[in-house]
């Protein structure tokens, strides 16, 4: 593919998952708000193990009904082509957000979870659009092509948790609430639609004609240990996975019931973690693609992760926070990509969708799992979901040591 080709394509890409990790990035500081803050729709005259399991629930809706849709999308995408089945994905995810707001405005607790089932489903356009990208990257080059998501997810990460936090804050303006930031962001996947229509090129070049099965997720989870050169680094990223996701579900919580924050509060906080994310995936990233190969990186990165997750345990006072999560940011920016790319180099060219399909299943699985248990730890007390997800994070570490200790030097 020529180059100006490659980088049109690389840019339409960029906007996509920038829009739709914005709407991603918005809802974070508002989901645990919606139980867990003053007055909030579902917490009242409810009590605190009761908020707890409901919470765990609804957060376990997405990742679930993802385990299950992500491989069948991208199954799909290799047969049928990405743009197709990004569209189909999105108008899912519109659909879901449109549903989530007016079921917090009627206070429906069955509408809110069927909310989040749905485009949990359809919610695998991220391996879709890793799919168009590792179609149109050179070995060499696929790293730092990964990390234009991650970039994406970062800038998302600074502007939409900030912008959440203060539509959802009626101080700010008398008329803001709960349901303002998702009926906004039912909006930007609209928008999304639209230019993948009329700016996203399709990047598939071979159809594979693969049967799609409704329990693929879970196949692929089985398969993936079947495996002898994915089961070691699909462990890992499930390991991984499920610790990052106890740091990202349960993060706002405790900030929530310990030190009382904000939804606005939170959005600040989330948006400055953003911003390193951005450093790390726009700059650090691409410089270090250039000297090191992802399997040394990791070795360094990982244990970041895991060092800025503990000292999040320490803190007495909230500015703090704003110390220790550029740690944490740091430490995702540089794993993130990386971990990706181990992956992708484990398929060829025509099994991309594929693996990059099981790897969802494994992320999702590692969604999947703190949401069904967080709730149960956080009853207990809501430091201890935040001390599962470094100890997960440290034993997905100690286990990739384990498996690629042959690759230590750079």
């Amino acid at each position: 593919m020529e180059k100006k080709t490659s980088n049109l394509l690389l840019l339409t890409i960029f906007i996509t998952v920038f829009i739709d990790l914005l709407g991603v990035g918005i809802i974070i500081p508002v989901l645990p708000s919606v139980f867990y803050a003053d007055g909030a729709a579902f917490g009242i005259g409810t009590s605190e193990s009761s908020v707890a399991l409901y919470y765990g629930l609804l957060l376990a809706c997405y990742p679930g009904m993802q385990l299950l849709g992500a491989p069948i999308l991208g199954t799909l995408s290799d047969k049928y082509g990405r743009k197709p089945i990004l569209t189909i994905a999105l108008i899912g995810t519109l659909i879901g957000y449109s549903l989530f707001a007016y079921a917090i405005v009627i206070k429906s607790l069955p509408l809110l979870f069927f909310a989040r089932l749905l485009p949990g489903f359809t919610g695998g356009n991220i391996s879709i659009v890793m799919s168009a990208i590792s179609d149109i990257s050179t070995d060499d080059a696929r790293t730092r092509n990964f990390g234009l998501v991650g970039l994406a997810f970062a800038v998302g990460f600074i502007l939409g948790p900030t912008i959440g936090g203060v539509m959802a804050d009626n101080t700010v303006v008398s008329w803001f609430n709960h349901s303002v930031p998702f009926i906004f962001t039912a909006g930007l996947t609209l928008v999304n639609i639209i230019l993948v229509q009329f700016i996203f090129k399709e990047t598939l070049k071979v159809k594979k004609q693969g049967k799609v099965n409704v329990l693929a997720g879970v196949f692929n989870i089985v398969k993936s240990f079947k495996i002898p050169n994915l089961r070691g680094i699909f462990s890992v990223v499930l390991l991984f996975s499920i610790g990052f996701t106890f740091y990202t579900q349960y993060f706002s919580v405790y900030l929530i019931e310990e030190f009382g924050w904000s939804e606005k509060e939170i959005g600040f906080l989330y948006g400055w973690v953003g911003i390193w994310l951005a450093i790390t995936q726009g700059l650090i990233v691409r410089k270090l693609s250039f000297k090191y190969k992802p399997k040394f990186l990791l070795f360094r990165s990982m244990p970041i992760v895991a060092l800025g997750v503990c000292l999040l345990l320490l803190p007495t006072v909230g500015w703090v926070f704003y110390l220790i999560n550029p740690i944490i940011a740091i430490g995702i920016g540089i794993t993130s990509p990386n971990l990706t790319t181990v992956v992708s180099e484990q398929a060829g060219p025509e099994q991309q969708g594929e693996i990059l399909g099981i790897n969802q299943s494994m992320q999702s699985l590692g969604n999947l799992i703190p949401a069904i248990i967080g709730g149960i730890l956080a009853s207990m007390g809501t430091i201890f979901p935040l001390i599962a997800s470094g100890l997960f994070v440290i034993i997905a570490w100690l286990v990739y040591m384990k498996l690629f200790s042959a690759d230590r030097k750079a």
